[in-house]
């Protein structure tokens, strides 16, 4: 792992794969840290060189006072592909990653090749609720939502298994306000007209029990992007990339090798 200064924030960042090979971007949801794409990563073909991120707020990131701003979250990306001298990645964003990465190809399109965006909307959810979250949280901390949020992205199926345990735990040791503060970043958003704009190789994809984003609000999103790609994730929840990250890896490279992302690398 390394740690990218991008002067107003410094970023916890991880690569995988061919140095010189075609980039992939990945960018995680609400909560979340970089290891929830370890699996994905794994079973991506070495040829790609994958990048890794902890948002703002995240895991081994920078955690500046909230609120946040979409905007920031957005420039972040942007400053990061700039400061490792990428151009033409494809940028995977998962949930609230998923509203970073239509920001960022609506802001720059010129850094981004293609998106896959996975359990995400052009806006997510009520001003009203997200700021409620961020309160609660601010107050209680994480465990007053932990609940909450395993029951919306797993399956009861899933959950009882009790393979989840290392997810519950990186959810509770989330700071506090770095997560109340991506609360209100989402809280602020709304891409409809933007993401309505764009012109480019886009894969959507939902896991059918998905209770954060389901499947019918992710299709619309693939109906705003003419020529993308809408793929239902079978079995999978919010998090496809921890419950079933071979069918993501496998969804994932498909559209890669479709976009012939690569080709020339």
């Amino acid at each position: 792992m390394a740690r990218v200064d991008l002067g107003q924030v410094t970023l916890n960042v991880e690569e995988s794969g061919d140095p010189g090979g075609a980039p992939v971007m990945f960018a995680g949801a609400l909560g979340t840290d970089l290891a929830i794409w370890d699996g994905v990563v794994a079973a991506l073909p070495g040829r790609f060189r994958a990048i890794r991120y902890d948002l703002r707020g995240h895991g081994g990131s920078d955690c500046p006072s909230g609120p946040y701003g979409m905007g920031a979250l957005v420039h972040d990306a942007e400053a990061l592909l700039e400061a490792l001298m990428l151009r033409d990645a494809v940028f995977v964003g998962l949930s609230v990653g998923g509203l970073v990465a239509q920001g960022l190809a609506v802001k720059r399109i010129d850094l981004v090749r293609g998106l896959v965006l996975s359990g995400t909307a052009p806006k997510i959810g009520t001003k009203a609720g997200w700021q409620a979250r961020a309160a609660e949280v601010r107050a209680e901390g994480m465990t007053a939502v932990s609940d909450a949020v395993m029951a919306r992205w797993f399956s009861q199926k899933v959950r009882a298994g009790g393979k989840l345990d290392w997810v519950r735990d990186m959810l509770d040791r989330q700071d506090p306000e770095g997560y109340a503060a991506t609360c209100e970043a989402i809280a602020g958003t709304d891409f409809l007209t933007p993401t309505s704009g764009l012109h480019l190789p886009a894969l959507v994809t939902v896991g059918t029990e998905d209770r954060s984003t389901p499947p019918d609000l992710v299709r619309e999103l693939a109906d705003l992007i003419p020529g993308s790609r809408f793929e239902l994730l079978r079995g999978a929840g919010h998090l496809p990339c921890v419950d079933s990250p071979a069918l993501f890896a496998d969804t994932l490279t498909g559209f890669l090798t479709a976009i012939g992302h690569g080709d020339s690398a």
